[in-house]
């Protein structure tokens, strides 16, 4: 019962904020509850429902397995060259920038503007998040493509049938990175809209899931391509959710 008390809370305490966000005149965004509070709960929902397609996928059979490391000569130029690849080290290294993404938001409670409304930007970013995690968990829990470490005849037979093998596209960590590097470059910049630092932020939100990205590959995880759409999307979504949240002016 206690979670559930909590979970009522930290609820309350953000539905506060936003709604007192409303009233601030200078924050650059607003929230309309008939609109995003159902999409971003739909988001939730689609999220969790691609999680059990991911969940669901089979395993390999022995016969399934040797079919596709039989064409492996047929994958594209762009990505043939990650065929095999199945470093160990790499990834874990991956996972260190990835979850440090999840963090980045926080960096912006340092501006006092941005804090006093922390409700509302956190609600955005949970909209921004959501609808990343629905793209994925449908995209990847309906498309069976083998990653590249499937290729390596050299590792272990249960690792390689594994279903998890077979959620190669798209890359869920580069997308997941550039959604949250994006999101915090796109808000920074919208409440600072004069700040010298804005072209520095956004260079570092356009790297780090590049190197998320170049990490997975070097992994096994994923081939050029997924990670490509995966950042595309990211960084698509972490723009243009506050994009599209953003005050309208009033006509004159």
């Amino acid at each position: 019962m206690l979670i559930f008390k909590r979970l009522f809370i930290y609820t309350f305490l953000l539905l506060s904020q936003i709604i007192l966000s409303q009233n601030n005149t200078s924050v650059p965004y607003e929230w309309e509850w008939s609109k995003d509070g159902i999409y971003t709960a739909g988001a939730l929902a689609g999220s969790a429902g691609g999680l059990l397609l991911i969940l669901d996928k089979d395993d390999l059979t022995d016969d399934e397995l040797n079919a596709i490391v039989a064409k492996k000569d047929d994958i594209n130029f762009l990505d043939k060259w990650a065929v095999g690849n199945s470093s160990q080290t790499a990834s874990d290294l991956s996972d260190i920038p990835f979850y440090l993404s999840f963090a980045a938001p926080l960096a912006l409670f340092f501006e006092d503007e941005v804090n006093d409304n922390g409700g509302l930007v956190f609600g955005l970013f949970l909209k921004s998040m959501a609808t990343t995690g629905t793209l994925y968990g449908v995209t990847a829990g309906l498309i069976n493509k083998s990653r590249p470490y499937v290729y390596d005849e050299g590792l272990n037979q249960f690792r390689r049938k594994s279903g998890n093998g077979q959620r190669s596209f798209f890359s869920g960590h580069a997308a997941a990175t550039a959604t949250s590097t994006f999101f915090v470059a796109k808000v920074y910049q919208d409440f600072n809209p004069d700040s010298p630092g804005v072209p520095y932020v956004w260079a570092g939100a356009a790297v780090l899931p590049l190197a998320v990205g170049a990490l997975r590959i070097e992994a096994g995880q994923h081939f050029l391509t997924d990670v490509l759409i995966g950042y595309t999307i990211g960084a698509l979504v972490g723009y243009y959710v506050p994009h599209f949240n953003k005050k309208r002016k009033a006509s004159k």
